[in-house]
């Protein structure tokens, strides 16, 4: 008997299938071509990867090979139970990175993200509980109601991770003039911190590249102004350090005035346009969770710049990328506000529909 897996012809009805992921993946590329910190862009890439992803298993069980079937399926549930896995502990491993952050971090508001919401998710349980105890309206109206805003914003926050994700992965030519460093905050006043070094560090490590593989020289232009705790602007105990790591003192300027990072990109900007280079290539350096909010900032100010990111503690990630989310979500206030109304009115409706009209 032959055991040996049977070929199945594939209906050429497949092969017209493939322009559903293949239009989805064009209209991503196009848009982030043209602009890669837009937010909606997550929107078509996960629409061109589960419109591939869905199609690549239709097409895979088309086959009939019952071994590429079993390896395929064997790496989809494994896959799953991960994913389910980490769900079904979100709570614990929020809290567990909350714990880390207290003991390495300083006890600001900001580095307990984590902690609020892992709090949240075990507490929630006992809220749905007491609310099921209510009158059926009221009952009704706050079990929808914090359900589509809770979907509305983890949808934007997927879109949010997706672009963070894609835009790792943004790999600028090594003909750039200028190199952007953006500041934080210095210990004791005037010390550059292990995280301010790692900004500063990655963009001098592509400054020395660029001039080994091309010979064209960048201007690095590090940007941070003086705050209250501070005896030096941040720009130039940046500046500082790095002549102190091998960049000529000729190709670095402080930036000192900014305080924040869209005055970062405005007064960068400024100096880029008092130079002598008609249409600079430019680039900025931060925190790998900050470029894309970066990014924003840098489209803001009408400076042409992508960015790159320098490595972060695992750790710090988690509070770091929640924080960042707020930000964004919190720079389009108004028209999350006026979705989060139309929530309110369709969860009124619904349980107008449900209560009122079905009892009749």
């Amino acid at each position: 008997m032959n055991n040996s897996a049977v070929w199945v012809p594939i209906p050429a009805v497949a092969y017209w299938a493939w322009l559903v992921p293949i239009t989805f993946g064009i209209i991503f590329g196009w848009r982030y071509q043209r602009d890669k910190v837009r937010l909606s862009n997550g929107i078509w890439f996960s629409l061109f990867f589960y419109s591939l992803m869905a199609l690549l298993a239709m097409t895979i069980l088309g086959t009939n090979n019952h071994p590429l079937i079993i390896i395929s399926v064997a790496i989809f549930v494994l896959l799953m139970m991960v994913i389910g896995l980490v769900f079904a502990l979100q709570a614990f491993l929020l809290l567990w990175n909350a714990w880390i952050v207290w003991k390495r971090e300083s006890h600001t508001l900001a580095n307990m993200l984590t902690l609020f919401l892992g709090l949240a998710i075990l507490l929630l349980p006992f809220f749905a509980n007491l609310i099921g105890n209510l009158p059926k309206p009221v009952s009704y109206f706050m079990t929808t109601f914090p359900t589509m805003v809770v979907l509305y914003v983890a949808f934007w926050f997927y879109n949010y991770l997706t672009m963070l994700v894609i835009y790792q992965f943004n790999f600028p030519r090594y003909r750039q003039d200028y190199i952007i460093v953006l500041g934080a905050g210095l210990l004791n006043g005037d010390q550059v911190s292990p995280l301010l070094a790692q900004r500063i560090n990655r963009g001098l490590k592509f400054y020395q590249k660029q001039q080994r593989k091309t010979g064209h020289s960048a201007m690095m232009i590090f940007s941070g102004g003086q705050g209250g705790d501070e005896t030096i602007p941040e720009g130039q105990a940046m500046l500082q350090y790095a002549q102190a790591h091998g960049l000529p003192a000729a190709a670095g300027w402080a930036e000192t005035k900014s305080t924040t990072t869209l005055e970062n990109m405005q007064f960068s900007k400024q100096l880029i346009d008092q130079g002598p280079v008609k249409r600079p290539q430019t680039i900025f350096v931060t925190n790998n969770y900050h470029t894309f909010r970066a990014g924003m900032f840098a489209k803001q100010a009408g400076l042409k710049a992508d960015g790159i990111g320098a490595r972060t503690a695992r750790f710090f990630l988690p509070d770091a990328i929640i924080r960042e989310y707020i930000a964004i979500f919190a720079r389009h206030k108004w028209w999350h506000a006026a979705a989060m109304g139309a929530l309110l009115l369709l969860s009124l409706l619904y349980v107008w529909l449900d209560v009122y009209h079905g009892a009749m």
